[in-house]
């Protein structure tokens, strides 16, 4: 068999510990993270693009399934009917230019996105519409607004961060 990426779970907020445990062993790793701009100045400014998780490549003959299933701060290999699911290289290629795209984009910045705060959508096909910035969802450049399209209602639609932007309120 040849290496081959897999997705590792980690205990929660302990990826970078295990990131550490992998490559300790010289084992290829891909822990794909992202620098963002957070509102408070002393949150983390790199965070995990996929909290709990990160990939590596290996040959499962020789380094062995418990390898993974016993290392401090993991959970193991994700595994579907007990089989470790292989992930292709073409998808991590793919992360890769993506996380490369945000980075030149200068990471990814939540300034102002806080709970209630109007917002204007910027692209797409609810451009030019105010909405109510909801919150933040997990693991990627997404988020949640409430829009407001009659009266009293408010239809929750999901986008990118970079598709809105904070209104200024006097």
């Amino acid at each position: 068999m040849t290496a081959q990426w897999y997705a590792i779970r980690s205990k929660p907020r302990k990826e970078r510990v295990l990131y550490q445990q992998v490559r300790s062993r010289q084992i290829e790793t891909f822990f794909p993270q992202i620098r963002v701009n957070p509102v408070n100045p002393r949150a983390a400014r790199l965070q995990s693009y996929f909290p709990g998780y990160m990939f590596v490549r290996v040959d499962l003959d020789k380094a062995g399934l418990s390898t993974f299933q016993w290392m401090p701060y993991s959970y193991g290999l994700v595994s579907f009917d007990g089989e470790p699911a292989a992930v292709p290289d073409s998808l991590i290629a793919s992360l890769k230019q993506r996380l490369k795209d945000i980075q030149a984009q200068g990471g990814m910045n939540f300034d102002g996105l806080e709970p209630g705060a109007a917002v204007r959508v910027t692209a797409g096909p609810f451009e030019g519409y105010e909405a109510i910035f909801d919150t933040r969802l997990p693991g990627e450049d997404r988020v949640r607004i409430l829009l407001k399209i009659m009266s009293d209602r408010q239809l929750p639609v999901e986008l990118q961060v970079g598709q809105i932007k904070v209104t200024k309120q006097d």
